[in-house]
């Protein structure tokens, strides 16, 4: 039997294959081979998987199961990673360009406005504040927002127009963002741009001195400064009134202490022994705060019958300044002694010529009652608080808001500036204590400073290397202006300390209770100083 060589392609075997019937099988199409190898399923090194070419593309269209890539799990988790981080970037971007309300209540509004529960389980106001401002900056990248508002403002244009609060049709009612001042405020704005430049460059003087001199030891003179601080020491305690206390001031020189109380009347006393001198009789209700003019020994006195009085030392009323439209709260006296600020709950502060009684200035920008109010060392800036939660930098110079300090969640009640010129103390009923820095127009420092709300704060009036401190949990608090720590807690009111004032050498504070005493805290180091000093 011949063997065919191609059918049998081993020709060193002898023994012969056995018959085999091959199966009859259909033609098979020729198909050409491909020009390039299949690629790998996983992408080498990350790169972008690519199509073969048009040809195989061309193949592709008829077959809908085209071969997809797969991409590795870690991968994939990387890439969720990085695009979660992205949004949550942009969203929190989106929610910092926002304006949220600072008010409690108008967040619980806009939240019920918006369709989202009004309060969470635990949840404080300042969460409740971030979870709306998160819920407005998502509205705000789905491009909902402002159809959201306009269905808003509509809704509240309704209300308005149907209480007959709206304007006719067609009446267009213009109202000057400006209002013209008078020849006085001129007059008044050009002397303390000038008295204000030169008190400038006396500090800036004196704080370049201490940087470039060798011979000044900053450190060592805050350190003196709070080891005089840890030693205050109560010296003094005495009844003011028969009802509770509500301001006290120290005059320039330190020899007199002002107070007033709920009675109406306000009280002139000596230091240190604290023995009465006079009393001003003149307010028909409550007086609410009381200060001494930095100048001389005039005293001012602010009080719910909504005037404030100046008087001097011998009880004797100088001038009257009516035109609030209700109670005050609070009053201070400009630098120079020249004008007096006070605050009231008709939601303005107002600025008044000491000597003549004009009304020099009307100044509105808070939403709610203004309460507190602070002038700068140089006489340059005004700085105003209120129940707004919301602090306010002025420059009298030129009228004009210059900052609108935002932090606080609830009233902001006390309010001081320092003096180094930059830093600037707020406490309110949020129990914390804010240091802003002007120079970089934000919040440098949050003290957690007291179990209840914060009703005054001081700057030590030397150099300011310590502030004071006054709360409802019946105690003051000393703190380091230079790390913001505690020094000394001041305890031994049995009511609501109301009011604090430290004496212009800074060894003397003055502390006002609803318990209707006057406690006096002095400093051991200065003692030690007036024993050498004798010797």
């Amino acid at each position: 039997m011949e063997i065919d060589e191609k059918q049998n392609p081993n020709p060193n075997s002898t023994t012969p294959p056995p018959a085999q019937i091959a199966p009859i099988e259909p033609p098979i199409p020729l198909i050409p081979p491909p020009i390039a190898p299949i690629p790998s399923v996983r992408p080498p090194n990350g790169e972008t998987a690519k199509k073969t070419t048009e040809d195989a593309a061309s193949d592709e269209d008829g077959d809908d199961s085209a071969p997809e890539y797969e991409v590795s799990e870690e991968s994939r988790l990387f890439r969720e990673k990085k695009e979660k981080a992205k949004q949550d970037f942009l969203m929190k971007q989106r929610a910092a360009a926002l304006a949220v309300p600072t008010n409690d209540k108008a967040v619980r509004s806009r939240l019920r406005r918006l369709g989202e529960p009004v309060t969470l389980f635990g949840e404080r106001e300042m969460e409740r504040r971030d979870r709306l401002r998160m819920i407005m900056a998502k509205l705000d990248s789905e491009g909902r927002l402002d159809t959201l508002m306009k269905v808003l403002e509509e809704e509240e244009a309704a209300v308005n127009v149907e209480d007959g609060g709206g304007e006719d049709e067609g009446e267009v009612v213009e109202y000057p963002f400006y209002t013209e001042g008078s020849t006085a405020l001129l007059k008044a704005r050009y002397e303390i741009a000038k008295e204000s430049v030169v008190k400038a460059a006396v500090r800036l003087g004196r704080a370049r001195r201490k940087r470039d001199d060798p011979d000044e030891d900053v450190d060592a003179e805050i350190n003196w400064a709070l080891d005089g601080a840890k030693s205050f020491a109560l010296d003094c305690s005495e009844i003011g009134d028969v009802r509770p206390l509500a301001g006290c001031s120290f005059s320039c020189d330190g020899k007199f202490l002002a107070t007033c109380s709920l009675t109406g009347v306000a009280k002139i006393w000596s230091m240190p022994g604290v023995n009465s001198v006079s009393s001003l009789k003149g307010h028909a209700e409550r007086a609410t705060d009381v200060k001494f003019s930095p100048t001389n020994d005039q005293i001012a006195t602010a009080s719910a019958d909504r005037t404030a009085k100046l008087w001097n030392t011998e009880g004797t009323l100088l001038n009257t300044y009516t035109g609030h439209l209700d109670r005050l709260a609070r009053v201070a006296f400009h630098p120079s002694g020249k004008y007096l600020g006070t605050t009231s709950f008709d939601k303005t502060w107002r600025l008044w010529d000491t000597e003549t009684g004009d009304e020099l200035l009307l100044q509105e920008g808070h939403s709610r009652s203004v309460y507190g109010l602070a002038f700068h060392p140089d006489g340059s800036l005004v700085a105003s608080c209120g129940l707004d939660a919301l602090a306010r930098v002025w420059d009298l110079r030129s009228g004009r808001s210059i900052l609108a300090l935002e932090g606080h969640v609830k009233p902001v009640l006390g309010i001081s500036f320092s003096p180094n010129g930059y830093h600037l103390a707020t406490g309110g009923e949020d129990n914390t204590c804010r240091i802003w820095d002007l120079r970089k127009k934000r919040s440098l420092y949050t003290i957690p400073a007291h179990a209840n709300l914060i009703s005054d704060i001081k700057f030590e009036p030397q150099e300011g290397y310590f502030l004071v401190t006054a709360s409802y949990d019946m105690t003051a608090k000393i703190w380091s202006s230079r790390d913001f720590k505690p020094v000394k807690v001041l305890s031994g009111h049995e009511a609501k300390v109301t009011s604090v004032d430290v004496a212009a050498d800074g060894q003397s504070i003055a502390t006002v209770s609803h318990d209707r005493t006057i406690k006096l805290w002095s400093s051991k180091n200065a003692e030690k100083d007036k024993a050498m000093d004798v010797d």
